[in-house]
């Protein structure tokens, strides 16, 4: 059963400003904030990117998700009284007791942000957000940002390899909650596998913070809670209509089923009671949406038979039923198998409906058995799916890292022993660049400075994958991936709706080339550096700066 939910944004926003508060972060952001105070540099305008090393799921991409929430964590980003007076509790006794009047003071004013749009595919190394602002400010944001950012775009993208995998034909449900990390993790998971390409919710609460449909019919709690059709209250239900007397549905499904059992060669020892009883008391009280699990005793011996009756009284009544769930053993030959039985009788019967009930399957379903689907016989229409989306299984955290790239205007870089783990000096600019057919083939990372490329204009630039190797370029279309997002306290752009997000989302993974998408073994897409960028960063590694100024920071 499913129903549509609006998005009540004032509710959503007090949601997401009460689960990122400016404490939500780590202690060694305060103490670094406090030492910046104290040297008088925490006003240097300073700038950090933000970035993952390596696409999830040894996949080809990545979804990009949690902007959103990035920017109104921004906007709301202010520390209360009773936040100061706990840091004051928490620091060292020796801290400055003005520096928590600095803090109470503090806000996002003074900070900008650019940023791709939420819902965007995009590749590893690549700077997602640009942050800048006063340093003490934009370091205290890091652990926010990145924990807004980490799962968000992790459970997206994995939404995303299931809808890849399912195909575009089935719906998708995402049944994650009681299976994830928490009431957060649960809201966010179901959020953003519905962003990420699921279609309807289990999670009520998401439904009504987000505007996700929400679906949901019975447990087999409820089927065997039920011994006999004397539970059953009331025995009466109107036709729709409405035009004639209730009618005894009870009855007319006892009818029915000793005709379906005679079509069927049903065992009548074998076919449960209590289940009948728990489909007709469903049915009396949702006659319009009737979906039940049936596999809480046997498919086949009872299940689908004491189905076949209740759907045949409903539609009788002038009512039409949903389908079945299966939720156990071979899904793919149980589903084949409750499609023969429901065209035979729709063909003895005469009830054409029955050819369109749905299927709906549940079991632990992964990434790996959504794809055999495809490969064998089935006649699944929905999969609903739980513990494998919701957690991750495969990959439990994506990486994203929040690193300094600039003080004062002068490059910074990290240089370690790991060079997987350096990183790329100075303000930048991002650009995509695209074949005449639209699949994107590179991006490239430029300094903010240098001009942007053109298409149809050859580029020489040097791709990350491949040490000191040039190679160049002609775009047949160049798309500038970041945008101004937030400015001088004010969020600048519209903010997307879940729907329109995943509308996006869907967008964007239509455009890769399909060697790209391929869940497994897919083709590395490339990341370059421009030549000046490379440079820059080959300067470094030699241990000079240009300018002399540039500081080493590991």
């Amino acid at each position: 059963m499913a129903a549509p939910s609006g998005s009540p944004c004032p509710v959503m926003e007090r949601h997401l400003r009460d689960r990122a508060p400016p404490l939500l972060t780590d202690l060694y952001q305060f103490t670094m904030a406090y030492a910046y105070w104290r040297a008088g540099r925490h006003r240097d305008t300073a700038r950090f990117e933000l970035f993952f090393r390596d696409n999830p799921f040894r996949g080809g991409f990545t979804v990009f998700a949690g902007l959103h929430d990035c920017l109104v964590f921004l906007r709301n980003f202010r520390f209360t009284h009773e936040d100061v007076e706990f840091l004051r509790s928490v620091l060292p006794p020796t801290t400055d007791p003005a520096f928590f009047q600095f803090l109470r003071d503090l806000d996002c004013s003074a900070v900008e942000l650019r940023a791709v749009p939420d819902g965007t595919v995009v590749f590893a190394r690549v700077p997602l957000i640009e942050v800048t602002g006063p340093l003490a400010v934009v370091q205290l944001l890091e652990t926010g940002l990145l924990c807004l950012v980490n799962y968000a775009s992790l459970v997206c993208t994995n939404a995303a390899r299931f809808r890849l995998a399912a195909g575009p034909r089935r719906k998708l449900l995402e049944m994650g909650l009681r299976r994830a990390q928490g009431p957060d993790g649960g809201l966010t998971a179901s959020r953003y596998t519905y962003i990420g390409g699921f279609d309807l919710t289990s999670n009520v609460r998401a439904g009504f913070l987000f505007g996700i449909p929400v679906t949901g019919t019975m447990a087999h709690s409820y089927i065997t809670s039920f011994t006999s059709l004397e539970e059953v209250q009331p025995h009466t239900l109107m036709p729709r209509n409405g035009d004639s007397e209730p009618v005894d549905i009870i009855a007319l499904a006892k009818s029915w089923l000793s005709r379906i059992s005679k079509l069927l060669e049903a065992n009548p020892g074998k076919i449960h009671e209590g289940e009948l009883a728990a489909f007709l008391s469903y049915a009396i009280a949702y006659p319009t949406n009737f979906l039940p699990v049936i596999d809480s005793y046997s498919v086949s011996c009872s299940g689908l038979v004491n189905f076949c009756a209740v759907a045949l009284a409903l539609f009788d009544l002038g009512y039409k039923p949903l389908g079945i769930r299966l939720d156990s053993g071979d899904l793919c030959r149980q589903s084949v198998h409750v499609r023969r039985v429901f065209r035979l009788c729709s063909e003895r019967f005469s009830v054409s409906a029955f050819n369109s009930l749905l299927i709906v399957a549940t079991n632990n379903i992964n990434e790996q058995s959504m794809a055999e689907l495809n490969e064998k016989e089935n006649e699944i229409d929905s999969l609903g799916v739980g513990t494998h989306l919701v957690t991750c299984t495969e990959q439990p955290s994506l990486g994203c890292v929040y690193k300094l790239v600039e003080v004062r205007g002068n490059p910074r870089m990290k240089i370690c022993e790991d060079p997987e783990k350096s990183t790329v000096p100075g303000s930048k600019a991002v650009y995509r660049l695209a074949d005449a057919e639209g699949h994107p083939f590179l991006d490239l990372v430029c300094l903010a400075a240098e001009s942007p490329p053109e298409a149809g204009v050859s580029r020489s630039c040097y791709p990350l994958s491949r040490k000191d190797s040039m190679i160049t370029v002609t775009p047949a279309q160049v798309t500038c991936l970041r945008q101004e997002v937030f400015v001088n306290g004010q969020i600048i752009t519209p903010l997307s709706s879940a729907a329109e997000t995943r509308a996006k989302v869907q967008t964007s993974l239509q455009t890769l080339h399909p060697g790209h998408k391929r869940l497994h073994q897919p083709d590395a897409y490339t990341v370059a550096l421009s030549e000046r960028l490379h440079n820059l960063v080959s300067e470094f590694q030699r241990g000079g700066s240009g300018d002399g100024r540039c500081v080493f920071v590991n």
